[in-house]
């Protein structure tokens, strides 16, 4: 296995796995924002359920790897025990807020610059640039303060898995219990709909995007045993990834580009090629200053927020859930409750409006 000592090893492996990610996700339609609005708007729960199928795939395969020895999940940022339960609930909402004002996450303005959109590129670029002010700039002074500094201990139970809290709580081993019952849990929502389980175009997209997760951690993992270099173990997250990608881009410091942003580029490689495939690629910009000032707004609500909760739809959404993180649910649900305001915000008038009651009853 020296290929994994390669420099070159994690940005190769990551643009295969963005690729498969873009071009399933453009090909079927998979958009976090999308499937919420037409969950809560429309009764209509495929595209949700597509998104809760890739992350039951990839728990289901990332902790089967990492049973068999084929994973090292220790070094995941995901699992620190330091829990910032301050960044999981302000950095969600102000991402879910932002990814309504935009219309998409981050993951979705990726397969969309692949079809042409320069309104995701702006999007992609105030979101890298501010991720950056709340990584290393100004705002970081902030995040410091109220999400460092406020961090839960969870060192007792080793990391924040909920595995480790349930096994340190219960006296015994439930990993493997949790991350079972979690997987039957998942699968059970997911395939309770008699007509998402006739999508098979939906479940295929959800199944490659988990499987492409999944991939991240033993790429990365491979790459730490044989490089020489530290690596950071990871699997998929497209918030401080494109502000790398960004920095990659316009200066060279001697590092080559890492994991995440061979993803990046291979998200937007897939997307390009089913754009071409379907033909369906064409230009498209803002209709005027004021959706211009939205999707400004939105990449710096979702750049921000994106670094406070240490992920997006995808990275907590997706990766987080593959390795059972505290933080996941807490992060996903503060998602949802910031995008219900800012639909409520542009639909309704008011983010107050999400309190109340409208529209279809969901579906199931």
């Amino acid at each position: 296995m020296e290929i994994a000592g390669s420099p070159l090893f994690l940005l190769l492996a990551g643009v295969l796995a963005g690729a498969a990610m873009g071009y399933a996700a453009r090909r079927h339609h998979f958009c976090t924002m999308s499937a919420l609005e037409r969950h809560w708007y429309a009764g209509d729960s495929k595209g949700l359920r597509t998104w809760v199928l890739s992350a039951a795939v990839a728990l289901v395969l990332t902790q089967g790897l990492a049973l068999a020895g084929y994973i090292d999940l220790r070094q995941s940022f995901y699992l620190l025990p330091s829990f910032g339960l301050a960044g999981a609930v302000l950095g969600g909402l102000a991402f879910g807020f932002g990814m309504a004002l935009c219309g998409t996450c981050g993951f979705g303005a990726l397969t969309q610059a692949g079809g042409g959109s320069l309104r995701s590129f702006v999007v992609l670029l105030v979101m890298g640039l501010s991720a950056l002010a709340a990584q290393r700039g100004l705002v970081a002074q902030v995040r410091v303060t109220i999400v460092d500094d406020l961090a839960l201990d969870l060192s007792f139970a080793g990391d924040q898995s909920l595995g480790s809290l349930a096994s340190t709580l219960a006296g015994i081993d439930l990993r493997l219990a949790t991350a079972g019952l979690v997987a039957m849990l998942l699968s059970w929502w997911i395939f309770r709909e008699p007509t998402f389980r006739a999508a098979y175009g939906r479940i295929a997209a959800g199944t490659v995007i988990g499987a492409a997760i999944a991939f991240g951690w033993v790429a990365t993992t491979l790459a730490a045993r044989y490089s020489f270099e530290p690596v950071q173990i990871e699997a998929g997250s497209f918030v401080v990834p494109v502000a790398d990608t960004i920095l990659h881009t316009v200066a060279f410091t001697g590092v080559w580009p890492d994991y995440g942003v061979g993803l990046v580029a291979g998200v937007v490689i897939g997307a390009a090629i089913c754009a071409w495939h379907r033909r369906d690629a064409r230009w498209e910009a803002c209709d005027d200053a004021r959706e211009l000032g939205r999707h400004l707004a939105g990449g710096f609500l979702m750049g921000v927020g994106g670094v406070f909760a240490m992920g997006c739809t995808i990275g907590q959404g997706v990766s987080a859930v593959s390795v059972l993180a505290l933080s996941a649910p807490i992060v996903i649900a503060s998602i949802f409750a910031g995008a219900r305001m800012g639909l409520a915000y542009l639909i309704e008038g008011s983010p107050l409006a999400a309190f109340r009651r409208t529209g279809p009853t969901p579906a199931e």
